[in-house]
This record gives C-alpha cells, structure tokens and sequence, in this order.
C-alpha cells in the first residue's frame, strides 16, 4: 500500500549527504528541505493561516497533549479534523505528547504503561499510553502522527538512557498496533541521547518495523552542539533513503544547514516565533534585538533585501516603538520576519542542492553567521 506522505528524492548534493525532494502528502506537496512553523495550540501564535503561507512555509506543526487537553480531540474531529478547525489546508504534523513528558517532568509520571500528566491547567489527571495518544492523532486528522516515545532529559547515565531506548522501541511497536488511518503516516522517533551505540541500536529496530518515516529526537534537551552533530553522523545513514527525516526541535540556522548536510530532510522549532515575541530577528549576518536604543531613528528594515511584510513595510525605528508601547503588532512583524528568514534559508538550501554547490554555500553561511 502507498504510504500516505511520503519523499521523491530529487537530487543529491555531490560532496555532501544534502538531498533535495518533494514530500507528497493528502494535504499537497512540501518542498524538502523543509521547516515547519510550530502551531502548538492549533495556532502559530499571533499569525493567521495566510500570514504563515506568505512566509513560504508549507507544513505546520500542532501537539497531541494540549488539543487534547483543550479543547479535546473529540471536539476537534466532531468539527471536521484539524485542517478545518483551524483553517489551514496545507499538511499538519502532530507531535504524540514525548516531549511534553520531558518539558513537563514535574508534573509527569512515566512507567512502561504510559505518561501520566498532572494537568497544567486544572490540576486533573491525563494518562497518555503509546495506545491513546495514536489514537487522539487520529482523530485530529493529521498527514503525520509521531508515536509516543520517551526522550531522557540530559545529562543522564547510560543504563537510564539505554532504558528509555528500549521503552521507546516498545511504545512504537504499540503505536503501529493500533494506527489504522489509511490517509496518515506514522513515524517513529530515534532516541538514544549521546550514545552512538544507543542511537544505532534505536534505529536499526525502528527500522525493521517499516515505518513510513523517521524522526530524530532528544537533541534539543541538554546535549552540546558536538553532541547533535554526533546523534546524526550515526543517526542519519542507518534509516532508510526512501522514508522522510525529520530532526526534531531544530531551528537555529547552523544546526539546520550541519543536519541538512547529513541528509535530514524536514525541521521543526518554535526559535523563530519565540524569539519574534521577544523582539530578537534572525538575519544573516545575526540577531537583531529591536529593543535596542541603536534602533531608536533606525530608518532600515530588518533585514536588507528581505522580502517580508516587516522589511518591506516598515523599519527597525517603528518595530522598536511597537515594542516599546507594547503593542501586539510587534511580536506580530517580528514573527513574520523570523519565519520568513527560515523559509528564505531553505529556498537557498534546495536551490545550491539543485546546483551541486551546496558545501559552497554552507561555508558561505556559516562565515556570515557565526560558528
């Protein structure tokens, strides 16, 4: 059976292991390399569908544990599916709930059963088993549901973080038991922390389950730059070259452009909106903090030959008088114009892929960003 999403590599760079595809899901095609803007709630905060779109991005992110906490995934399905509830008509990524069993560790239990979360809002108890939380994807009707896994907070010991790997491996198991949706890809989540032994061992068993993608996970919690670029050296070449790959929790411009060079092929990081409502714009030259008093009779955009709404409407003085004045225009812009920066990154990624001459402009960006 033809899986619901899936690649059609394009082309492969020549002196990297960059690759240049096309996802095909229910929901359209997504150029890959690919960053995803993440719509935790069902929303990309503070931005409206078309604003996303106009960015360039494609695909979104929403998470299993907060719609089903709120406003329920019966009510989300009862409501024709998530691409209706929140009006976007491109393809969805769900995120199962793992992360939020790190995120929230105070308030979560975690045994081989299941997470069981203290509610963040009224203190009630959620029980999210591998089981449920492939279901709740299900009724939210995403193109990719991620299975429930289990990502170890680091620093932490070997045999704890071998354990999780072995949970991990049993809750995916779990997960395809029960995923039935023929219009959805499920996909498997690489955990194994530092460890190359781990993280090979994780990827050689996921992959003979035959899931129709691959995630890498637990690099955003702790670990080092060096240890990263480490989990995908051994990560990367052990899952298949005709499944997705997706690094999850990724956003920062030089570990987008190492992981790229490792032939990941989709991304995902709340950075660039995070940082919009914090009044920091990502350029290629560094961060702009709009805060700033230099900025005060700035009469430049954001970014120099930056096509986004912010840089081509307005300058740097009026963002940091938005600011300033608390006025929700300002984080609104400054989204705008960090999501577009990414998008803007990925178009030249595909374009020097096309081109062979992506380690050229690896080289380049990193020279004009900073190691």
């Amino acid at each position: 059976m033809t899986p619901a999403v899936r690649i059609q590599v394009q082309a492969l760079d020549p002196l990297s292991g960059a690759r240049l595809g096309v996802l095909e899901t229910p929901h359209g095609q997504v150029p890959t390399p690919a960053f995803m803007p993440v719509g935790t709630q069902a929303t990309v905060k503070g931005l409206v569908p078309d604003q996303i779109k106009a960015t360039g991005a494609r695909m979104i992110l929403a998470n299993t544990y907060h719609l089903a906490l709120r406003p329920g995934a019966e009510v989300v399905a009862a409501l024709g599916g998530l691409h209706r509830f929140m009006g976007w008509d491109g393809p969805i990524l769900t995120d199962s709930g793992g992360f939020q069993a790190f995120s929230l560790a105070a308030r979560s239990t975690i045994t081989d059963h299941a997470v069981t979360f203290r509610s963040h809002l009224d203190g009630s108890l959620f029980e999210l088993s591998p089981e449920r939380a492939a279901t709740i994807q299900e009724q939210l009707g995403a193109d990719v549901a991620m299975c429930l896994d289990h990502c170890p907070a680091l620093p932490a010991d070997k045999p704890g973080v071998a354990a999780a790997v072995e949970r991990t491996i049993r809750w995916a198991r779990r997960s395809q038991e029960v995923h039935s949706r023929a219009d959805q890809s499920l996909f498997a989540i690489v955990q194994g922390g530092p460890h190359a032994d781990l993280r090979l061992e994780c990827a050689q068993a996921l992959v003979a389950m035959g899931f129709e993608g691959y995630a890498i996970g637990g690099v955003s919690v702790g670990e080092s730059r060096e240890e990263v670029h480490a989990a995908l050296e051994v990560t990367t070449p052990a899952l298949p070259a005709d499944r997705p790959r997706y690094l999850m929790g990724v956003g920062r411009p030089q570990d987008v452009l190492a992981a790229v060079a490792r032939g990941v092929d989709m991304f995902d990081c709340v950075l660039p909106t995070r940082n919009g409502r914090n009044a920091t714009c990502l350029t290629m030259t560094g961060p702009v903090k709009l805060r700033n008093a230099t900025h005060r009779m700035s009469p430049l955009p954001i970014e120099e030959g930056c096509d986004c709404l912010a840089c081509r409407k307005h300058t740097r003085a009026y963002l940091r008088h938005l600011f300033l004045a608390k006025e929700m225009l300002g984080p609104i812009l400054a989204s705008i114009h960090n999501l577009r920066f990414l998008e803007r990154l990925m178009e030249r990624i595909r374009q020097a892929i096309l081109e062979g001459r992506f380690v050229q402009l690896h080289r380049e960006l990193l020279e004009a960003l900073g190691p």
